[in-house]
């Protein structure tokens, strides 16, 4: 009995493993159809709703405007010299404070250097010595010439005398020019300013031992700033054409700075310069403005940024609420003919406030989907409400 009831179980298992398959196909196919079924019905209630609301709509037309864009500036001293030594010695003194404005010519440091000052002494000993040679060559000549004249020796007495003193007066000349060398190094041991301007620090003290071209301190002249900015290789040749034309894509004549802090710099600057070639590392070419600084509010070593006005001649623009932005690339919802509506990328060239200017990727005359594209799917339908882009 117990081998005949083993038996049953096993043919049973088998049955019902069998039928319990055919159940699961059956319910997998059943599922199938209705799914097929549901889909159908829910892309036309996506459709129904879409169509059931009214979206905004409006076209793409060109329009001219103005943007202005920030650039950063470096400003720098139109002169701006470092005072260094010209000989090795001691500071001796100090006779300016740092942050000092100074006058050309001015007193800045004194050097004491004694090996200068005893090669001064020298050559002044040296020239003394030289004319007094000279003094006695000419006495000499002059009184072989009287016995010259005399006939009391002869005539080649006298062309000796001088040569003698045509010697003595080159020694004279030599002594001159070392003593004048001489006077040159001693001056270098007082040190003045170049021209008139603020001084920076001084960050070697009284009895400080420099050598030859030691940094004493850096002089400015802040009367007028430049500020050096850098434009892109396609910005400058917009800047170029607009030239050529006869109008300027930057107001070059009344550029405006902003500081540091974003205060706006009370005086206008102008374009004075571009540089003559184009930065291979970078793509930028640098301009040069010039700003006056009556207030000396500006110092050497200063940031801030230039405002540049640019005109855009017939350009398209975009709200920026009608705009999708997904992984760095901008997308708007095109509407066709049909009224279905399609994703199309563009590339903005600029953002002006709550508008994106067109650089590439839309025409003019499109249609685009303005708000509520969030509730948008590629390929529905829609009922447009024609709406203008102010």
């Amino acid at each position: 009995m117990k081998k005949k009831f083993q038996l049953f179980c096993d043919c049973r298992t088998g049955e019902s493993s069998y039928l319990y398959r055919v159940q699961q196909l059956f319910m997998a196919s059943f599922l199938f159809f209705v799914v097929l079924a549901v889909l159908p019905s829910c892309k036309s209630k996506a459709e129904q709703e879409a169509k059931s609301v009214q979206y905004p709509v409006a076209i793409l037309t060109e329009k001219d405007t103005t943007f202005f864009k920030d650039v950063v500036a470096d400003i720098q001293a139109v002169k701006n010299v470092e005072i260094r030594t010209r000989i090795q010695g001691f500071i001796e003194d100090i006779l300016v404070d740092e942050g000092a404005e100074v006058k050309k010519g001015q007193a800045l440091f004194r050097l004491s250097s004694p090996e200068y000052t005893a090669e001064n002494n020298k050559a002044t000993a040296t020239l003394e010595k030289a004319m007094a040679e000279e003094n006695a060559s000419r006495l000499e000549m002059e009184r072989i010439k009287q016995l010259v004249d005399k006939k009391v020796i002869a005539s080649s007495e006298l062309q000796i005398a001088q040569s003698k003193l045509q010697v003595a007066q080159a020694n004279v000349s030599e002594a001159k020019a070392v003593l004048k060398n001489a006077h040159a190094f001693m001056s270098f041991t007082t040190i003045t300013a170049p021209f008139n301007g603020i001084l920076d620090r001084i960050p070697l003290k009284v009895g400080s031992l420099v050598s030859e071209g030691a940094l004493l301190t850096s002089i400015s002249d802040i009367t007028n700033m430049f500020a050096y900015f850098h434009l892109s290789e396609n910005e400058y040749l917009k800047y170029k054409m607009a030239k050529q034309r006869g109008d300027t894509i930057h107001d070059e004549k009344n550029i405006c700075l902003y500081l540091s802090d974003g205060t706006l710099y009370d005086c206008r600057g102008q374009v004075e310069s571009v540089a003559g070639q184009i930065d291979k590392s970078t793509g930028n070419i640098a301009f040069r403005a010039k700003y006056p600084n009556p207030k000396k509010l500006l110092r050497h070593g200063s940031t801030g940024s230039i405002r540049l006005k640019t005109d855009a001649m017939h350009v398209l623009m975009v709200p920026v609420k009608a705009v999708t932005e997904l992984q760095d690339k901008y997308f708007v919802f095109v509407v066709d003919d049909q009224n279905k509506v399609k994703m199309e990328s563009f590339v903005p060239s600029h953002r002006i406030g709550n508008w994106y200017v067109v650089g590439s990727g839309l025409k003019k005359q499109q249609k685009i989907v303005v708000e509520g594209t969030q509730s948008l799917r590629e390929g529905s339908t829609i009922t447009p409400s024609l709406v203008s882009l102010n």
